[in-house]
């Protein structure tokens, strides 16, 4: 009978995470070299790699490789996947985590919906929805061949429920039709991956609720006010979940979205 602490040894795998230098995709990659993971970092170039990658290796001692890609441009995906490919270390763990999450003065974005553009629509399906299905279908052949080979996409949990637009009132916040649209797509796209990549490679989701980060007041007050456990989430409630599907402790899961929201969802 396996233990705790066997099932969720990662040494001798290696993890790639996309959107490495990102509050979630920092704490993926210290939570996954915690547990022995060799890592395969892939950022934009105004992403700050070298000093995360310094940093995971002297407090874990891991493998730890920096790659640059925009995820948003097709052939610099097919560089990173050529890469990965020919790297003799092999894949064991893909963690598709970056997003386009845009900004309140990206044109098209945080406006009206009869106001949101259709090419930052189609920018945001590329990088959140077809950018993870390139990833995920070339790097199957390398995955099928790992030991406990796992995907996990980071969704939300607007793939998944309606805004309350009462939370946005009084803010330049927003949620952009783009957003939901593509992180839905990604949970249905996981279920879909699960039953055609078993048995050789699990396929899970993970849907974040709202995360505080410095967001005006009056909508942290009223997100608390609409959530079981009372605040907002922090990058830290994130670890157990990647570390759970990403080791053997989740061996038998696959197809699944698990919801990280303080209960948001439960009413």
């Amino acid at each position: 009978m396996a233990t705790i602490k066997e099932l969720s040894n990662l040494s001798g795998r290696t993890a790639l995470i996309t959107g490495g230098a990102g509050g979630l995709g920092r704490v993926i990659a210290d939570s996954l070299a915690e547990l022995g993971s060799n890592l395969i970092l892939v950022d934009r170039i105004d992403a700050n790699l070298e000093d995360l990658r310094l940093k995971l290796i002297e407090n874990w001692g891991v493998r730890v490789e920096a790659l640059i890609c925009d995820l948003e441009v097709p052939e610099e995906r097919s560089e990173l996947i050529s890469k990965v490919l020919s790297d003799k270390a092999g894949l064991n763990i893909l963690v598709n985590n970056a997003a386009f999450v845009g900004a309140s003065n990206l044109k098209g974005w945080a406006t009206p919906f009869e106001e949101q553009a259709l090419d930052t629509w189609r920018r945001a399906l590329e990088v959140n929805l077809t950018a993870a299905f390139d990833l995920c279908q070339k790097l199957t052949p390398v995955l099928r061949i790992a030991d406990g080979a796992s995907i996990i996409n980071i969704a939300s949990i607007y793939g998944v429920y309606g805004p309350d637009w009462g939370l946005y009132e009084g803010t330049s916040m927003s949620n952009p039709a783009a957003y939901a649209a593509s992180k839905g797509g990604l949970i249905q796209f996981t279920r879909w991956l699960s039953t055609t990549l078993a048995p050789d490679i699990r396929v899970n989701s993970i849907s974040p609720g709202g995360i505080f980060r410095n967001q005006p007041e009056i909508f942290v007050s009223r997100y608390k006010a609409k959530t079981p456990l009372g605040r907002l989430g922090v990058e830290d409630d994130f670890r157990g979940a990647a570390a759970y599907l990403a080791s053997d402790l989740s061996k038998y899961v696959t197809g699944q979205n698990l919801s990280v929201d303080g209960g948001w969802g439960i009413w």
